[in-house]
């Protein structure tokens, strides 16, 4: 009988433990996928991938007990080799090889040329053969960027007194109302994806005060652009307690502050790869939304067309402004009319027409809405009158402030438009692991 007492340690060794100096000059094993072969005479370069880079092995004929013929690129082998110091290595260190076992054989060739530092193909190729065009070291860096952008929001909300919570996608009814739902049939009843966890953070707020979550959120919009998914990540928090919505704002500011940093110190490696420059979060404008229509058509001399909304030209012109005068990648839109806004966002009480709500722009590009809540149940339901709408399967929502809520507020940030401009990708697609659009249902 066997017991297992946790994490094992196995021989083979990981590119950190190779990169000091604990083992140069000594015979170590490594596993790893066979990025490349370079022939070069009776040398050749045998560059292995693994899940922190790339370790570049020297097969030299004589030195190895094994043929150059037996390798493949895409073959996945457990090398054992010297290590030693090369500054021309990937890393400053390469194998001299000895011997090889094969762990497995790829049963066909590479159908894109993944070692090139460019896959110079389609955004469609790509997305077809995602799997394999992931394992282009530069195209998964934007990955590893998007996981520190998400083990940022993770660990600023907890040092921040956050619950991390996990709310249904199927829902009776949607937090946004609207039409752009996806409709399915659940057990005979109607029911909904939902378009935010909207309704079940704000319940939450009545329970942990603090929550957070990181969730997939739907939206049936039959938009065909770089910058709308049908399926998207979104990270998502709401706040309870707050004197007004600037403290949703400020929280953001302190989360993007953390997550930059975060970047700089221990993603370093994929912000060279993509020459990212990290944007600037010391201080972030804010601006109401009226006066920053007004700011832009009065630089730019364009004329406003739609009081009620931003247009995306707008966005990228408010961006353009802000980055001109105060040299600001962010700026804070607030005060966006009611009438764009959701029936649980809290008009201003000085003009009713607006709410105290905002939309933060990253270089022109909106990555997050947010705002303040309304948390007084009569209120609630004087508005949801007011836009026609009935109460039908918000009654447990509606329950939640009939017992008492506290002022609250919150946001949802984007997590794939906020990982496309960081990398300054021009398609959201590009940032997506798996997109889901009007025309993709596949892989």
């Amino acid at each position: 009988m066997e017991f297992m007492t946790g994490v094992r340690k196995t021989e083979p060794l990981e590119l950190s433990e190779l990169l000091g100096d604990d083992y140069v000059g000594q015979q170590v094993k490594v596993n790893g996928a066979i990025h490349t072969i370079r022939h070069m005479g009776e040398v050749a370069f045998v560059v292995l991938r693994k899940r922190e880079g790339l370790l570049q092995c020297v097969y030299e004929e004589g030195a190895a007990d094994f043929l150059l013929k037996e390798l493949k690129e895409a073959a996945t082998v457990e090398v054992t080799g010297v290590l030693e110091k090369e500054d021309r290595a990937p890393g400053g260190r390469e194998l001299r090889l000895k011997s090889v076992k094969i762990l497995s054989l790829p049963d066909a060739a590479m159908p894109l040329a993944i070692a090139k530092w460019k896959l110079h193909t389609s955004l469609e190729a790509k997305l077809n053969m995602r799997s394999v065009s992931l394992r282009n070291v530069r195209e998964r860096a934007k990955f590893k960027l998007q996981e520190g952008l998400v083990r940022g929001f993770r660990d600023f909300l907890y040092a921040q007194g956050f619950t991390e919570i996990h709310t249904p996608k199927i829902g009776a009814k949607s937090a946004e109302g609207g039409s752009n739902l996806f409709r399915l049939d659940y057990f005979h009843r109607p029911a909904v994806l939902q378009q935010s966890p909207q309704l079940y953070k704000q319940m939450m707020v009545g329970v942990f005060d603090r929550v957070f979550e990181t969730a997939p959120v739907f939206r049936a919009e039959k938009h065909n652009t770089k910058r709308h998914l049908n399926e998207y990540t979104s990270l998502d928090l709401e706040m309870g307690y707050i004197e007004g919505f600037e403290d949703i704002m400020a929280m953001e500011t302190g989360f993007l502050q953390y997550a930059m940093d975060l970047l700089k110190r221990e993603y370093a490696k994929e912000l060279q790869i993509w020459k990212v420059t990290i944007p600037k979060t010391d201080r972030i404008p804010a601006v109401r939304f009226d006066r920053a229509k007004e700011l832009v058509s009065e630089k730019y001399s364009r004329r406003i067309r739609n009081p009620f909304d931003l247009e995306p030209e707008e966005e990228l012109l408010i961006g353009r402004y802000f980055k001109e005068e105060y040299d600001a990648d962010f700026v804070f839109v607030t005060h966006y009319p009611s009438k764009k806004r959701p029936f649980y966002a809290m008009d201003d009480p000085e003009d009713s027409r607006y709410t105290l709500s905002f939309d933060l722009l990253y270089h022109g590009l909106e990555i997050t809405t947010g705002g303040q809540r309304i948390h007084d149940y009569q209120m609630l339901k004087e508005k949801l009158e007011k836009r026609g709408m009935t109460e039908e399967g918000l009654e447990q929502y509606l329950d939640t402030f009939r017992y008492g809520m506290p002022p609250h507020g919150g946001l949802g940030i984007g997590l794939e438009r906020l990982t496309m401009q960081l990398v300054g990708e021009d398609n959201v697609r590009e940032t997506t692991l798996y997109p889901r659009d009007l025309s993709r249902l596949e892989p």
